[in-house]
């Protein structure tokens, strides 16, 4: 949790601290650490800490509009299948299905790829892939409170569905949820540094982890920094997301058995 806010901090204040990040200087080039720069530059003479801190935003807002689109389109879809059950489960799961078996992170690299990529666009489409995951956890969580008592008073009482499900079935869905989407930021982490990567995300010049992980990756032995920071940084960002979701969860399965 340390490591997270320490960076979101930085994401905040990151263009305050390096508002040149990207400047170049081809006159350096490619150097290790040293003569005022901490972890060297890179091919073009851009100093590796500065892209590094000027990275932390798009690591962090891409992700976590991920996280969030996902919850909402999973939460709806899940909520509504659980809930009405019939027909409607089985129209809403069927497709459901479909787009969980789809390859996500290859599906998106072609579609990404014939559009001409770009950071926004892959955020979209991994949000259309992230979200039937969350859509079938909270069915199976719904399934199970819909025959509870205090729903079952609901309806005697004639409380309209929509009420029932966002105000007493959601609510108590909502520690899972929130463990879930901690899941899906690292999830999204690294697939989004993958997109880069392979040059779908972010353009060229842009300070990003997985892209400057691409670019430096042939100036290892000039400068290895310039490859290692930016994968331990996504290594890190992804294990504290992946560590707290895992926390989260094993508190609410305690907070279970201990009722």
């Amino acid at each position: 949790m340390a490591i997270v806010i320490l960076m979101a901090l930085v994401a905040l204040v990151g263009p305050l601290l390096v508002p040149n990040a990207t400047q170049e200087n081809l006159l350096v080039g490619v150097t290790p650490p040293g003569g005022g720069h901490l972890f060297g530059t890179d091919l073009l003479g851009r100093d590796i800490l500065a892209m590094s801190i000027a990275g932390t935003r798009p690591a962090l807002i891409g992700p976590l509009i991920i996280a969030i689109g996902a919850l909402l389109i999973g939460n709806s879809v899940g909520l509504l299948a659980g809930y009405l059950g019939g027909l409607w489960d089985s129209i809403l799961m069927r497709f459901v299905d479909l787009m969980y078996a789809l390859p996500s992170v290859l599906v998106a690299m072609v579609l990404i790829g014939l559009l001409g990529g770009g950071y926004a666009i892959s955020v979209a489409f991994l949000t259309a892939f992230f979200w039937p995951q969350d859509a079938r956890i909270v069915r199976a969580a719904t399934l199970e409170q819909r025959s509870r008592p205090y729903v079952e008073a609901a309806r005697v009482l004639g409380i309209p569905r929509w009420r029932i499900m966002l105000r007493h079935v959601w609510p108590n869905l909502l520690p899972l949820v929130v463990a879930n989407s901690f899941l899906n930021f690292a999830f999204a982490l690294v697939s989004l540094s993958a997109l880069s990567f392979l040059g779908l995300g972010v353009p060229p010049g842009d300070p990003d982890w997985g892209r400057m992980l691409s670019e430096n990756r042939t100036e290892i032995f000039a400068n290895a920094a310039a490859s290692i920071v930016p994968a331990l940084l996504i290594i890190i960002l992804a294990s504290s997301m992946n560590l707290i979701g895992d926390w989260l969860l094993e508190r609410i399965s305690l907070r279970g058995r201990a009722q």
